[in-house]
């Protein structure tokens, strides 16, 4: 299953979530991190159930899977180090975040690593 941009954001909220709310992650929690509808969150967790990257523990909390959370841990890495590029470029922080964000999903392997490399000296 080939994800798409939306499934990979809705990966990373859930990992930065859990982060931040020690792992107690819950589909309306993700519903008002991404102001997205409750509707429309349970049918993005069922679709990423399904795929293989998200399952829900016995307290009904949203659990990434280790498929899962390799797609969230690359896109969230992918948005830090473009925001981080873009700040350091002089763009101000909010464009910074917004671009990056639109970014991470698109770049490949091979440009974000050596984008990465040049930036590490």
């Amino acid at each position: 299953m080939q994800l798409q941009e939306s499934g990979e954001m809705y990966l990373e909220t859930i990992y930065r979530l859990s982060k931040k709310l020690s792992g107690a992650v819950r589909s309306i929690d993700v519903a008002e991190e991404m102001k997205y509808s409750k509707p429309s969150v349970s049918r993005a967790v069922g679709i990423l159930k399904k795929g293989g990257y998200l399952e829900t523990n016995a307290n009904g909390y949203l659990v990434l899977t280790e498929k899962g959370k390799e797609t969230a841990e690359k896109t969230y890495e992918r948005h830090q180090v473009l925001t981080d590029f873009f700040i350091k470029l002089g763009v101000d922080e909010e464009t910074a975040a917004e671009d990056a964000c639109r970014i991470e999903h698109v770049i490949s392997d091979t440009v974000f690593n050596a984008m990465k490399q040049h930036l590490n000296g």
